[in-house]
């Protein structure tokens, strides 16, 4: 069992932030192509990091955490899924907010971009 620690730990994120799509409606998974330049964003530099930084000895995976699927880059299959998860789970956080506090996200029709805006608007 304890092979399962590191994905069951990403399955707790996952499940746990599930309920902010279905009850507040953000629509995360709804903006495909959004929430996939924010992973690769956000993942992708890290993971490079990841890469490098454990070919370089400072840190390892302790593999009987983990289920023993090494992918390329020489990283768990968990530790690439975290670079998936992660940035999910910060948006779905970061929605649920918006939605709770009504801030706007910027996308709603009718809303002006902020090219829009006099130049005059943009300092205040």
């Amino acid at each position: 069992m304890r092979e399962l620690t590191y994905g069951a730990m990403l399955v707790f994120v996952l499940v746990a932030t599930l309920p902010l799509e279905v009850l507040l409606g953000i629509r995360v998974y709804a903006r495909a192509r959004r929430l996939a330049l924010v992973i690769l964003c956000a993942g992708l530099p890290f993971a490079v990091w990841d890469v490098a930084a454990t070919h370089a000895g400072h840190w390892r995976f302790d593999t009987t955490q983990t289920l023993g699927v090494v992918l390329p880059g020489g990283l768990p299959l968990e530790e690439w899924m975290f670079f998936v998860v992660v940035p999910l789970a910060s948006v779905m956080t970061l929605e649920a907010v918006r939605a709770v506090r009504g801030w706007p996200v910027g996308d709603e029709p009718g809303q002006p971009d902020r090219t829009d805006r006099p130049a005059a608007e943009e300092g205040r």
